[in-house]
């Protein structure tokens, strides 16, 4: 052995003989495996490499697959990687800026060729990241999510929804990116803090020229589509108003609009009456609804003024508007005041552009009976969440969900099987499926029969109405079963100072650069360090991949230590018959072993890494070596013998609980240990602790 431990050399060496092997196939585990165990990658989108999020989240599930692999399960990670359409159209696009052109300049076709160059490309880059982390999927089954196979699934799906009538066309007001030209969810949206302005307008009243109704808005240049002014039904100053079916006029276009009262209006907020403008704002088209309004589209999908408006305002853009329209307020005295005012603006997740509402012809799902499905397996325990509080956040979502729109107008993605339609699905429309069309389905053989439904999810929160949410209702609807029995939302890995790791603001962290400079199993053991059951992030710094570097060189020097006490005492395959169970180090390696397993089952990686790290460095390296030294040194055969029996004994059961944590090192060492009736590899060794359901 080297006197320190070989790294990147060992690392590299250890993947490609574990995939020589194919036992991360299931289908090769040797032994009778009756029961299966099955986890499915969130496949990570092919918009670039991977980040330090990735690496812990993979870090996590290879935790858990690698344990259960040794347990004696028939162990299946099924890997993938998702097209997530406007995302990487957007990628492509801002490349073809750079070019001073448009993807209307290059044309559908050659922009979607462009990004299946990139895709192949990454593809490549990203699995190169996930076998250099150490990640045990089994890469014969790797699924990308406009695969054939995974096509035709989502063509089923699409199918079954309409025959059931759930799938409908309507125009309504969406959220509409401007630069990305198409809808969006809800979910798709951040919000960002923005600094503006309060405009109080005054609404003259029909038959009562001197009397006015003030409303506060953020936006005087949707007033052109106002259909209303509303106000709550419990604020007692516009009671009488109210009662007397009120008729107000919008200013500058004369429109005269009924005042209606309406539970979603905060009597707080500016006056406490608000203008309701039902083709540009979501609630306004709630309330549209529930009085009839109609809609008056004055804003098109380019941010330009147009319809039923005054020539004057007629293609201007939402700035100019404004700045027109509230002049002429001042002008003709309808602006009672300005007030500074923060507010939060929806900008889209992807290219941040702020977003408009606009009313558009797009394709729903319906949600009212696919929202109970989802709640019921979660309210009934079928399906637990860690941490469990997240329970109430699903289940509360789900109480106020709304139909589901999921035509999106970008050239990168599935397109919507309608004759004629060349809208594209929402990703998450195909990605909601993951889990079931990763193994097949709609075939109903094969890895579908053998390891449907799956054990495991683990993911981030921020996704959890994105995609675990729609898993779970697609997988009961359309198979009859719950997709997975555990979701586990890891924590948000920040920097160390708590800022989101980002490379545009370069704070972003590449796992690669980490792996080469410390290894892969320094980097998985100080972000499971971390890593908890109900923690939502974790601050990553890179002394803490310094301590996890030494700590696996001091297990290397340990075991060096151990050998050459092996070598020395002239035993070339030692049998462990011999080992004091008495000895105090055997008994606490017993209690470690019992503590490791339950922290891992619960999710509990910190409390499991801190277990191994106290138990090796100091009960066994500051103590029972020291010890042991003495005995080797002065001590008869017969005692000498018993020691390094304990001593290996020790090192093996050590390296079987430490490997689904580290597992190139253990790998490396286990390789090394002259222990009788060992197996090809530590991966497949059998776990300390047998499982109960076994």
């Amino acid at each position: 052995m080297e006197k320190r431990y070989p790294f990147q050399e060992t690392e590299e060496k250890i993947y490609q003989q574990w995939e020589e092997s194919e036992l991360f196939n299931p289908d090769h585990l040797p032994g009778l495996r009756k029961q299966s165990y099955t986890i499915v990658l969130p496949p990570p989108n092919i918009t670039g490499a991977l980040h330090i999020g990735h690496a812990l989240n993979a870090s996590i599930q290879d935790v858990l697959i690698r344990k259960r692999r040794m347990e004696g399960y028939k162990t299946l990670w099924v890997p993938g990687l998702d097209h997530a359409g406007i995302a990487t159209q957007n990628v492509i696009e801002k490349q073809i800026n750079q070019e001073g052109l448009s993807r209307f300049d290059v044309g559908r076709e050659k922009l979607v060729q462009k990004i299946w160059d990139w895709k192949k490309k990454n593809e490549e880059i990203i699995i190169n990241q996930f076998k250099k982390l150490g990640i045990s999927c089994d890469w014969s089954r790797l699924h990308f999510t406009m695969d054939p196979g995974y096509l035709e699934a989502v063509q089923a799906a699409f199918q079954h929804y309409q025959e059931k009538g759930w799938i409908y066309q309507a125009k309504r007001p969406v959220n509409w990116c401007p630069r990305c030209q198409t809808t969006l969810s809800d979910l798709e949206l951040e919000y960002k803090e923005k600094q503006g302005h309060l405009w109080f307008i005054k609404y003259p009243l029909q038959n009562k020229p001197e009397q006015f109704i003030t409303v506060a808005t953020t936006r005087p240049e949707t007033m052109l589509g106002d259909l209303a002014i509303a106000v709550n039904p419990k604020d007692k100053k516009y009671q009488s108003l109210v009662a007397e079916k009120t008729i107000a006029i919008v200013p500058l276009i004369d429109r005269p609009i009924p005042l209606i009262s309406d539970l979603v209006v905060d009597p707080e907020f500016g006056t406490g009456a608000v203008k309701i403008t039902p083709a540009h704002d979501p609630l306004d088209y709630q309330v549209g609804l529930r009085h009839n309004l109609g809609l008056e589209q004055v804003i098109d999908k380019n941010e330009k003024m147009v319809g039923n408006i005054p020539v004057a305002y007629q293609g201007l853009s939402l700035s100019e508007a404004r700045e027109k329209i509230v002049q002429e307020l001042q002008e003709k005295g309808f602006l009672e005041k300005v007030e500074d005012y923060q507010h939060s603006v929806p900008h889209c997740s992807r290219c941040h552009t702020s977003i408009d509402i606009v009313p558009s012809q797009q394709w729903f799902l319906k949600m009212e009976e696919l929202a109970q499905i989802a709640k019921k397996p979660v309210e009934e325990g079928k399906i637990k969440f860690y941490p469990a509080h997240w329970k109430k956040v699903y289940l509360t979502w789900l109480d106020g969900i709304h139909d589901w729109c999921f035509s999106r107008q970008i050239w990168w993605g599935i397109k919507i099987p309608i004759k004629g339609e060349e809208d594209v699905l929402d990703t998450w429309f195909s990605s909601a499926l993951w889990p079931f069309a990763a193994l097949g389905w709609p075939k109903k053989d094969g890895d579908y029969k053998n390891f449907f439904p799956t054990d495991l999810l683990s993911t981030g929160v921020d996704i959890m109405n994105l995609w675990v949410t729609r898993m779970i209702f697609s997988s009961l609807e359309l198979t009859g079963e719950i997709p997975f029995r555990k979701v586990y939302f890891h924590p948000t890995v920040l920097t160390k100072k708590g800022k989101r790791m980002s490379k545009s603001l370069g704070t972003g962290i590449d796992p690669l650069k980490i792996i080469k400079e410390h290894g892969a199993d320094a980097l998985r053991f100080s972000l499971l360090w971390q890593t908890t059951s109900d923690r939502q992030d974790i601050r990553f710094g890179e002394e803490d991949v310094i301590m996890a570097e030494k700590f696996q060189t001091k297990i290397w020097n340990a075991t060096r230590f151990i050998l050459q006490q092996v070598e020395q005492a002239g035993f070339k395959e030692i049998s462990l018959e011999k080992i004091d169970r008495k000895a105090k180090i055997v008994q606490q390696l017993e209690t470690l072993v019992k503590a490791v397993d339950q922290n891992l089952e619960q999710f509990n990686f910190n409390e499991a890494t801190h277990l191994l790290y106290d138990f090796f460095w100091h009960n066994f390296c500051d103590q029972y070596l020291e010890e042991a030294k003495k005995t080797i040194k002065d001590g008869c055969s017969e005692e000498k013998e018993v020691v390094i029996q304990n001593l290996l004994f020790v090192i093996l059961t050590f390296l079987k609980l430490l490997h689904p944590l580290m597992p190139f090192l253990t790998e490396e060492l286990y390789r090394l240990l002259p222990c009788q009736g060992k197996k090809p590899f530590l991966m497949i060794e059998e776990w300390p602790i047998k499982p109960k359901n076994k």
